[in-house]
């Protein structure tokens, strides 16, 4: 038994702990007509643009499954590292995605996916008259950022250094979902999170746009990964995301088209 198949064993647990979701029934054999299992691990802010390309791409590839396990990238690239079953990764930042590429876990170069900007999040209707980063920094004010590790953090760092706003968060999350998670239940004033989270909040919350989010735009690198167990699939399913029908989806959901090359 080797070292890489009980990391492997105990990555694979640790990401059922944090909650496979399926778009489809079936089983993980190949089918005939060139279907399978494809497991998709993608950062927390793709959750509702993948889960529905998961069930469009089920449907235009019959006999396929789609599993995902949507999180923080840093923690879904540690989890890769150490060997969890994983065919393909979509991560908000190159930043992330370099810790697979750098351990030898990809299968080729990532392609970028999206682009994706951050904005305030406050409570409907803004009752503190939030205008811009500066005001986050006003006494008795409750902030919730992404943790530093975490793409979402990072950039939020890079546009509080642009406005050279200096404040103290009141709590770091682990991804974005957990930081808006805080403003909807009335935890913090705002937080800092993607355009794209604001949009699935279904109204409850209202996004204050600032001109520092230029200065931390972060891309969506996406890649199949070396040890893919359907690497077939897993390829299919990466042109599926990236076709136009794909791009629809997650310009939908408020997700930004790469810059060209």
């Amino acid at each position: 038994m080797t070292a890489r198949w009980i990391r492997a064993a105990l990555a694979g647990a640790a990401a059922l702990a944090l909650g496979l979701t399926g778009c489809g029934g079936g089983g993980g054999e190949a089918a005939a007509g060139g279907g399978g299992r494809v497991t998709v691990f993608a950062a927390a802010s793709l959750t509702e643009a993948f889960t529905t390309l998961g069930r469009d791409f089920e449907a235009a590839h019959p006999g396929s499954t789609v599993t995902f396990n949507f999180a923080g990238s840093s923690a879904l690239a540690t989890q890769i590292t150490q060997g969890a079953p994983a065919d393909v990764f979509a991560a908000a930042s190159p930043a992330t995605m370099r810790t697979v590429t750098d351990a030898g876990d990809a299968a080729g170069p990532p392609v970028t996916l999206v682009r994706n900007q951050l904005v305030i999040a406050v409570p409907k209707g803004n009752p503190r008259r939030v205008a811009g980063l500066a005001d986050l920094a006003r006494p008795g004010a409750k902030v919730a950022l992404c943790a530093p590790q975490v793409p979402c953090g990072a950039a939020a760092r890079a546009a509080l250094d642009a406005a050279a706003v200096r404040l103290t968060p009141a709590t770091l999350e682990q991804d974005v979902r957990g930081a808006l998670a805080k403003v909807r239940l009335g935890e913090v004033d705002a937080a800092l999170v993607y355009r794209t989270d604001v949009r699935v909040a279904a109204g409850g919350l209202d996004a204050v746009e600032f001109p520092e989010s230029a200065r931390a735009v972060n891309d969506y690198p996406i890649v199949v990964l070396k040890h893919a167990a359907n690497r077939e699939v897993a390829r299919a399913f990466v042109d599926y995301v990236r076709s136009d029908a794909g791009r629809a989806v997650l310009t939908a959901a408020g997700f930004q088209a790469p810059q060209p090359r």
